[in-house]
């Protein structure tokens, strides 16, 4: 079982990877959301200069929002910036899209998105909006052709786990944990969040609510998005709809839905959290060091090769360290391991 992170782009992006890489995690993903980070790629470059072995990854990149050719000349100047070392994984974008107005990709436009961006990498020579393109990188412009960077799917339901297998991708990354094992793929990660509970700590402790508040606050932002009438079943829920409808008209709503996603508290967030109580204590990884080891002792039985710890809050480095710790025994084997 290998620990790695999931954090979204941001001015400290490499400060954390360094920890990172000292802690012992085996790779960095990071997010692929515009409207609410800083550039995806950007941030992979910093990375890859900034450090010295651990991996890191697109994850997930949405392909909506940059041509098969800007994606495959990223991935290529990176890789030559960090040989072997980095990762691609690309997802349909529901925050990402959701953010400018837009629902999630179709699955068959991924698929041929995955497909133009493996040939261009190959050096074959693919059809994108009608005509023939290839990458024309001269030696020294980019790693020779074929460049192996491994290419991932970020599969959610059935659709989606049909086209990563007829895709033959390297991996997946999961968002949700699966309810049996996760079979054909070599790697299979599941993105998790929460924080390691310290002693005396409770649903009420300023630190935790921090910590784990921004991304149990993420559950309101997809419960409007899929079923917005559900919400007012939701512990929370009414006060934080209010809230959200109050703060922008009616079709500016969806550049409010998920301010501060994964990130940090907004006054309804908060808001809803206190109305939730206890919830928050139930949900995702939260927990002390036992239930986190439990929690990796059942990803393992489901095929889970890497658990994604997405950090948030005001103390990202403290949260990156309790993880570490508090995963170490289980995870033994991935400290000190190279990620190529």
């Amino acid at each position: 079982m290998k620990l790695s992170l999931g954090l979204p782009p941001s001015p400290r992006i490499v400060e954390y990877a360094r920890a990172a890489e000292e802690l012992g995690y085996h790779r960095v993903w990071v997010f692929d959301s515009p409207a609410l980070y800083g550039d995806l790629w950007i941030a992979l470059a910093r990375i890859a200069e900034g450090t010295g072995r651990v991996g890191f990854g697109a994850g997930v990149a949405v392909p909506s929002l940059r041509h098969p050719m800007v994606t495959a000349s990223a991935i290529a100047t990176v890789e030559d910036l960090a040989p072997g070392r980095l990762t691609t994984a690309f997802g349909t974008g529901f925050t990402a899209r959701r953010t400018l107005g837009q629902k999630a990709m179709r699955w068959a436009d991924l698929a041929t998105y995955v497909r133009q961006v493996r040939t261009l990498l190959d050096g074959g020579v693919v059809e994108i909006d009608g005509k023939p393109c290839q990458l024309l990188h001269p030696d020294g412009w980019a790693p020779p052709r074929p460049i192996a960077t491994p290419l991932w799917a970020a599969p959610g339901g059935p659709k989606g786990f049909a086209a990563a297998r007829q895709l033959g991708v390297d991996g997946v990354m999961l968002m949700l944990p699966p309810n049996r094992p996760v079979a054909g793929w070599a790697e299979t990660a599941l993105l998790v969040s929460g924080t390691v509970v310290r002693p005396g700590e409770d649903d009420t402790s300023e630190r935790l609510i921090r910590a784990a508040g921004p991304w149990f606050a993420t559950m309101y932002h997809g419960i409007w998005e899929m079923f917005p009438e559900a919400l007012d079943g939701v512990p929370g829920g009414p006060e934080w709809r209010s809230a959200m409808e109050a703060a922008r008209p009616e079709d500016e709503r969806h550049l409010a839905v998920h301010e501060g996603h994964g990130m940090l508290l907004t006054d309804r967030d908060r808001a809803a959290i206190a109305e939730a109580g206890p919830m928050i204590l139930s949900s995702g990884w939260t927990g002390d060091r036992d239930a986190i080891q439990a929690r990796l002792a059942d990803a393992a039985t489901n095929a889970i090769t890497e658990v994604v710890f997405a950090a948030s809050g005001p103390d990202v480095l403290g949260e990156i360290t309790a993880f570490a710790e508090a995963g170490r025994p289980a995870a033994s084997a991935w400290r000190n391991e190279s990620p190529t």
